[in-house]
């Protein structure tokens, strides 16, 4: 008997002093969640400002950078995103496989609507996307997100006219022309095809805020916010503008 009641002592007290324990059961008792474990809802997306949202971007990018993912249920959020939906961004990314949208972001099933296309270039089929993303299904923020040594932007610069990468470049080419430089206007020169790449952002921001008058209206009733991005490739993190 004394043996017993010495082993439940030993047992109750590592349980309460284990901060993960503690932890669980502080989070059991009052219902809550890590903000990533779960899928967001009609409420919580209907009550969140642009402002909020793109803080929570920047929040999730810098966990991302700095190696601190946060753990992020899919099998939970696949059951509660099963009948609907409510991202809180849309993203106009490029296809680049080093650039994982949702990663980036450290953000899970049901959080982003992402649209990618070499280059993030923007036509009537991304702002039809975008238009239901954000007049449609509520999203707060458009976030066209461009990226360092840029595949379709150096294709640009070099000026490819091979096959429908042609049609590519046309979009990209005002940017382009829109770079002044003193070096060659080359693929090869990072410093050009960086700032090609941050004068693309801004060009695609102006070209949907002047294609689509439903997104142009969003914004001026600040429903919405239009802003761009630049991801590091060697960082991993998101330069906002």
């Amino acid at each position: 008997m004394k043996t017993y009641l010495y082993l439940v002592l030993v047992v109750l007290f590592i349980s309460c002093n284990n901060p993960t324990t503690n932890k669980a059961a502080d989070g059991a008792a009052k219902g809550s969640q890590p903000a990533t474990d779960k899928a967001m809802t009609a409420d919580e997306q209907k009550v969140l400002s642009p402002d909020t949202v793109i803080s929570l971007l920047k929040a999730g990018n810098k966990v991302f950078y700095t190696y601190k993912e946060l753990q992020k249920n899919d099998s939970l959020r696949i059951r509660q995103t099963e009948n609907g939906q409510y991202p809180m961004a849309a993203v106009l990314s490029c296809i680049d496989s080093r650039v994982p949208v949702e990663e980036v972001f450290n953000r899970g099933i049901g959080d982003l609507f992402v649209a990618r296309v070499a280059g993030n270039v923007a036509d009537e089929d991304v702002l039809g996307s975008l238009e239901y993303a954000c007049n449609v299904a509520g999203a707060k923020v458009i976030l066209v997100l461009g990226h360092d040594h840029c595949g379709g932007i150096k294709a640009a610069v070099d000026n490819i006219q091979s096959g429908n990468i042609a049609a590519l470049v046309k979009k990209i080419k005002p940017a382009v022309d829109a770079v002044k430089t003193s070096g060659p206007r080359s693929s090869k020169n990072d410093e050009v095809v960086h700032d090609v790449a941050v004068k693309n952002v801004e060009f695609t921001i102006n070209y949907i805020r002047a294609q689509s008058a439903v997104l142009n209206k969003l914004e001026q009733d600040k429903k919405i916010k239009i802003i761009g991005g630049l991801y590091d490739l060697e960082s991993g993190k998101i330069t906002f503008y």
